[in-house]
């Protein structure tokens, strides 16, 4: 029994030491993996780091190399710097210029050899000195001229522009004629840079190109004095030759004498187209021509145009018709002299050099887009000579006409077509020619006006709607445009119009308006006459228009002839009734002052028809005695008179004006100065208008009649 207790505890105790055996074992193995692995870990730290320390040294070994590199690169900047400073310090002293450096304190750092040369061998001016010290020894020693200024004043000066934040540049003469300009820069340390640069050729250039302005100002002074001098000259006896010529005309004269008197006038007048056009273009050639910009009515000034062009017409049987536009308003800002003389050229050309047909200016526009102005497309057409294409350009040149047979066949300077362009061109406008050899020509150009903004719309309210028209001329191009411009008025065609030879029935009672242009019309209910002698004044319902028509006089006239009953004749407007006292009228007193013999009397003879009381003085001083001594209803004067000229004479007139409170008397000027500041002084000296040499009767009495006072009796008299 004990045996086998024995051989149990025996057994228990194998067993327990096999499995404390095994416990062990495991605890081994658990130990030995961690110490495995901790060796493996520090096997794999000892290889970083050996790995990290061969990188540490390639990349000490690489910083060696760079700081090798880098002190080599740096010794090379070092180098090149001062290769650099020494080329530059060498140009610097090379160049003929001034070169310093101030520091704060204003005291030179540095400088050339060029900069100290105006101070020669001074030995207070080097390296340290002061700007004060430099303009103060300047100053003293007599290097720096300081002109009209003041010694002290010019130090002052000189010392204050240095104090200032931008220091403005200034050039110095110096004692032996020479010219330092200097020019100082503030840096951003606090340092001021100066050069001082050699300007002596640079002031002499200047001082000839100066004198060269001189010269050439007082050659074209010498050069627009002597036109207005010759233009003076020849005007003056040229207004007793036309003024003559005229007052002789009004004379009974036999056909021979009529050719001679005619051939005079011509001549005159083609003699003073030529003074003009060289005056113009001498003055554009000097650019001493400038625009005026005025309100003006624009279809009056084409109006008068053809007004003037028409005797020559017809003498030459020529059809001139004006179409403008209906729709396009009539008053602009521009320069009207400029712009009528732009007509004259073009449509006195088309007239010139047409002999049979028609010449037609048209006048249409548009508004400007992007703008306030019209733009505005004016046409001159003809059925003249035409031109050839290759010499369309030609003819806009200087003393150019199409060829030199057309020079000889016709008068002229051959500049009219060339002032023309560059008037337009001063306009901003652009000219042009389309033409054919033998079928005509049509010249025209393209300008932007602004509309008059205090112009009065035109009152196009008139009863033509649905009402029928006939138009009866003679001539097609003016029929065609009577009958667009009216149909555009809302009035429809009864019938075709009729052409040149064919009868229109007569008389017409179903048609309300009948527009006749000829003397033998048609007659009906209401008829418009348009033309000279085209119908009797008196005719029941009739209105009588001379051509060329104002857009307004026509919607008057339709405005009168569509309201009046068939056969009616106009009501009479009742006379003013007569004031209760009746004052007696006295004759207006015409004051001219004229130094010419001939001219005044041709002054005596363009007037002696009038019914007024005319005074001529010899002189300005005459006239103003004469002024004071019994004040006049209008004053003519000339211009350039011995003791007083025109222009003080109207001064002093104006002055006893102010002083014995006399209501105002219009001065008007005589004068053959025509240049555009002879004009402007002119009118500076009070004076009211100019009249130029030849003077023109019509004119002399228009101005007479527009000054009449109501105690005067009409000039050409009560009937």
């Amino acid at each position: 029994m004990m045996e086998m207790d024995m051989a149990k505890e025996s057994l228990r105790a194998r067993l327990a030491t096999e499995s404390l055996l095994t416990q062990r074992q495991r605890e081994l193995t658990v130990a030995n993996t961690r110490i495995a692995a901790h060796a493996k870990a520090l096997s794999t730290e000892v290889i970083e780091r050996r790995e990290a320390a061969e990188r540490a040294q390639a990349a000490a070994e690489n910083l060696k190399g760079e700081n090798r590199e880098a002190l080599k690169d740096l010794r090379k900047a070092r180098s090149d710097v001062q290769i650099a400073e020494r080329r530059l310090w060498a140009s610097l002293e090379t160049i003929e210029d001034g070169f310093a450096v101030f520091d704060r304190d204003h005291r030179i750092v540095t400088s050339n050899a060029s900069f100290f040369g105006p101070f020669e061998d001074l030995e207070c001016v080097g390296i340290g000195a002061s700007y004060e010290d430099l303009v103060q020894i300047a100053l003293e020693e007599g290097i720096v001229d300081p002109g009209t200024m003041a010694p002290t004043e010019w130090l002052r000066w000189m010392k204050a522009r240095w104090m200032t934040r931008t220091i403005e540049p200034v050039t110095l003469r110096l004692w032996n004629d020479r010219f330092v300009r200097l020019t100082e820069r503030r840096t951003n340390d606090g340092d001021i840079v100066m050069l001082a640069t050699n300007m002596t050729q640079t002031m002499r250039r200047e001082q000839e190109l100066d004198d060269a302005r001189h010269r050439a100002e007082a050659a074209s002074r010498a050069k627009s004095a002597f036109l207005a001098n010759m233009s003076h000259e020849i005007r003056t006896p040229m207004n007793g030759v036309l003024a003559m010529a005229d007052i002789l005309g009004d004379g009974p004269l036999n056909e021979e004498q009529k050719l001679c008197l005619d051939t005079i006038r011509s001549s005159g007048e083609a003699l003073l187209v030529i003074i003009n056009d060289v005056l113009d273009y001498s003055k554009i050639e000097a650019a001493k021509l400038s625009l005026v910009e005025e309100p003006f009515d624009l279809e009056r000034a084409i109006n008068e145009v053809a007004t003037l062009l028409m005797p020559t017409a017809r003498e030459k049987d020529l059809s001139l018709v004006v179409d403008y536009d209906m729709f396009l308003p009539t008053r602009f800002l521009g320069d009207k002299g400029r712009l009528r003389q732009i007509l004259m050229n073009l449509a006195g050309n088309a007239v010139k050099f047409t002999k049979t047909g028609h010449v037609l200016i048209r006048i249409v526009g548009l508004p400007d887009q992007g703008g306030s102005g019209w733009r505005l497309h004016v046409t001159v057409e003809d059925t003249g000579v035409g031109i050839p294409r290759e010499k369309q350009d030609h003819i806009f040149g200087e003393f150019n006409q199409a060829d030199d047979a057309m020079t000889r066949q016709f008068d002229g300077t051959g500049l009219g077509l060339s002032i023309t362009r560059r008037l337009v061109q001063m306009m901003g406008g652009e000219v042009w020619v389309d033409s054919t050899p033998g079928e005509g020509s049509v010249f025209g150009f393209r300008i932007v006006l602004t509309p008059d903004p205090n112009a009065q719309p035109d009152d196009a309210d008139l009863p033509t709607e649905g009402r029928r028209l006939v138009v009866s001329d003679p001539d097609p191009t003016s029929r065609d445009v009577l009958t667009k411009q009216l149909m555009a008025l809302g009035l429809r065609p009864d019938r075709p119009p009729n052409t040149a030879g064919a009868a229109v029935p007569k008389p017409i009672e179903t048609t309300d308006l009948v527009v006749v242009s000829e003397h033998d019309g048609p007659t009906g209910r209401v008829r418009l006459g348009i033309g000279p002698d085209v119908l009797e004044p008196d005719a029941p319902g009739t209105r009588i228009l001379q051509r060329p028509v104002l857009r307004q006089d026509l919607f008057e006239a339709l405005r009168d002839v569509l309201s009046m009953p068939p056969e009616t004749p106009p009501v009479a407007r009742p006379e003013p009734s007569a004031p209760e006292t009746v004052v007696p009228l006295r004759h207006m007193r015409v004051l001219a002052a004229e130094d010419n013999k001939t001219n005044r009397l041709v002054l005596e003879k363009l007037l002696k028809s009038l019914d007024i009381d005319l005074d001529v003085a010899v002189d300005g001083a005459e006239a103003v005695d004469r002024f004071r001594a019994a004040p006049p209803d209008i004053v003519f004067t000339d211009i350039s008179m011995p003791n007083m000229n025109g222009k003080d004479a109207a001064r002093a007139m104006r002055a006893h004006i102010a002083e014995a409170g006399l209501d105002a008397i219009p001065i008007i000027a005589m004068t053959a100065h025509v240049m555009e500041e002879d004009k402007a002084e002119i009118l500076a000296a009070g004076i009211d208008a100019v009249l130029t040499k030849p003077l023109k009767k019509d004119a002399l009495i228009s101005a007479i009649e527009d000054a009449r006072p109501k105690t005067a009796i009409p000039p050409r008299g009560a009937g």
